[in-house]
């Protein structure tokens, strides 16, 4: 069974449609992107998959005991609070500090504990949330344009983090990103959004659909260069995400 089945789903605020007929699937220990231009129903597909908001039609079917970790586009924290990593990470339970120290480390932070929140670098900050996202060991990753606002190394860097955690916990991943060129070289598939399902499949079927040809234009040669540049490189080296755009 898959762990996250989506059939038909509908979604609307007011009389605003923003999501009609969406079908899709999340399987174990896959790493699945959602594409889209702004204001095409990316974040309101995640939010609807948490149980944020109530679609109109259709169903969101999880599989028997899911747990899911969310790591958000953006968390503001007042800069005037005096709260550390630990504290930050220890807000909702109460979990032993070995265990924040083990996700820290998962997340490729591993000296972020007794920091405080408020002195943290961008990437750091995004480490940290998603360092909370996996104190419950969940089975899905759920990631909305974590890395908006990094430099483009950076960017890279968080989602090798991402499929460092993959290997190592086997949990699926579905994430929103802008990065084209981070897409098609993290992904296994790959669904293009625009108030419906355009077209979905892997990096390089989807890169040569006309319907996201007609989105993103010429930025899907270089998006898909890349994706052959590390796919061909990927039986010598390890898979490389260093690429510019």
């Amino acid at each position: 069974m898959s762990l996250i089945s989506i059939r038909n789903l509908g979604i609307a605020y007011g009389a605003n449609t923003v999501l009609h007929s969406v079908d899709l699937t999340l399987e174990r220990g896959e790493i699945v992107t959602i594409v889209g231009p702004n204001g095409s129903g990316k974040t309101s597909l995640l939010r609807a998959v948490i149980g944020a908001i109530k679609p109109i039609s259709g169903t969101i079917t999880l599989s028997q005991g899911l747990k899911i970790g969310y790591v958000p586009q953006r968390l503001h924290i007042d800069p005037t609070l005096p709260i550390t990593v630990e504290r930050f990470l220890r807000l909702t339970d109460r979990v032993p500090r070995a265990a924040c120290q083990s996700v820290l480390e998962s997340a490729g932070a591993p000296d972020l504990l007794r920091r405080q929140m408020s002195q943290l670098s961008g990437g750091q900050f995004q480490r940290v949330l998603l360092a909370r996202a996996l104190i419950h060991r969940p089975d899905v990753l759920l990631l909305d344009e974590a890395t908006q606002g990094l430099d483009q190394p950076g960017s890279a860097a968080f989602y090798r983090q991402i499929d460092d955690v993959r290997q190592d916990t086997g949990c699926a991943v579905l994430m929103i990103s802008h990065e084209l060129h981070v897409v098609m070289s993290a992904s296994d598939r790959v669904v293009c959004l625009n108030g419906h399902v355009c077209c979905e499949g892997t990096p390089a079927v989807v890169a040569s659909a006309p319907e996201y040809r007609a989105l993103f234009g010429t930025g899907t040669g270089g998006a898909l260069a890349l994706y052959r540049h590390d796919h061909d490189h990927d039986h010598d080296h390890s898979h490389s995400h260093e690429a510019a755009e």
